[in-house]
C-alpha cells in the first residue's frame, strides 16, 4: 500500500486529490496539511511514502518544506503539484529534492501514475514541463545525436518516440496515430527497452539527442 500525505492550503483541492487517489487500489491518503510547517510535522508523525506538495502555501512554502522533508525523512518522496508551472518553479522544486513536478490540471490517471512512478524511485515530470526545460537549456549544437542506436526501432516505435519528444501523453499519441491507448502503452514499453531508458524524461532527451525533435520546434 502506498501511503500519501496531501499538503495544500485549499481544503477543496485536498478533497479532490483524496477522492482521486483513494479510488485506486494500492494507494491510500493517510493525512493532510494546510501549510508547509504542518506538512513537515505531519510527515514526521505519519511517515508517508509520498507527499503531494503545493508550492505556494502560507508560512513555509512548498520548496522550503520539500527541502526539509527530503533532508529529514529521506524515505519520504515528494511530488510537487502547482498551478505555477514556470521553468524556475520546476527547477527550484527539483533542486530542493522533489521527485516529480506536475501541473494541477493533470487528469486522475496521470496523478495516480505519477504517484506510483515516484514511489518506484523514478522521477515524474509532466512531458510539457520537461519539454519547456529542454527547450530552455538544450541547444542544437550541444546535442549528441549518435549516443543511442535507433536502427532496431520499428516505424511505429519511431513515430511514438517523436511524439514523446514533443511532450505528448499516451492518450494524445493514441489520438494522433489512431490507435488504442493500450497499443500505445505496448509500443512505449518496447521502445523504452530498445533504447535503454526507464522513463519518459529519458526518452525525451534521446529524441533531442538524436535530432528527432529540435529546441523550439
Amino acid at each position: 500500500m502506498i501511503t500519501v500525505l496531501l499538503a495544500d492550503d485549499h481544503a477543496l483541492v485536498r478533497t479532490g486529490y483524496r477522492l482521486m487517489l483513494n479510488a485506486h487500489p494500492g494507494i491510500t491518503v493517510v493525512g493532510e496539511a494546510a501549510d508547509g510547517l504542518e506538512a513537515v510535522a505531519r510527515c514526521h508523525e505519519l511517515r508517508p511514502d509520498i507527499v503531494i506538495m503545493d508550492l505556494h502555501m502560507p508560512g513555509l512554502d512548498g520548496v522550503a518544506a520539500t527541502e526539509r522533508v527530503t533532508a529529514e525523512l529521506p524515505e519520504t518522496r515528494v511530488l510537487v503539484l502547482s498551478t505555477f508551472d514556470l521553468d524556475e518553479n520546476v527547477v527550484a522544486a527539483l533542486r530542493a529534492g522533489a521527485n516529480g513536478f506536475l501541473p494541477k490540471d493533470v487528469s486522475p490517471e496521470e496523478l495516480v501514475e505519477a504517484v506510483r512512478t515516484v514511489h518506484e524511485g523514478t522521477a515524474a515530470v509532466a512531458p510539457r514541463l520537461l519539454l519547456g526545460l529542454i527547450r530552455t537549456h538544450v541547444r542544437g549544437d550541444l546535442v549528441r545525436r549518435a549516443r543511442v542506436p535507433l536502427d532496431g526501432l520499428t516505424a511505429r516505435e519511431m513515430e511514438v518516440l517523436v511524439l514523446i519528444g514533443r511532450g505528448r501523453s499516451n492518450a494524445e499519441i493514441a489520438e494522433a496515430l489512431a490507435i488504442s491507448p493500450s497499443t500505445v502503452k505496448n509500443h512505449v514499453t518496447a521502445l523504452f527497452a530498445k533504447i535503454d531508458v526507464r522513463d519518459r524524461a529519458q526518452a525525451v532527451i534521446v529524441a533531442y539527442e538524436r535530432g528527432l525533435v529540435r529546441p523550439g520546434e
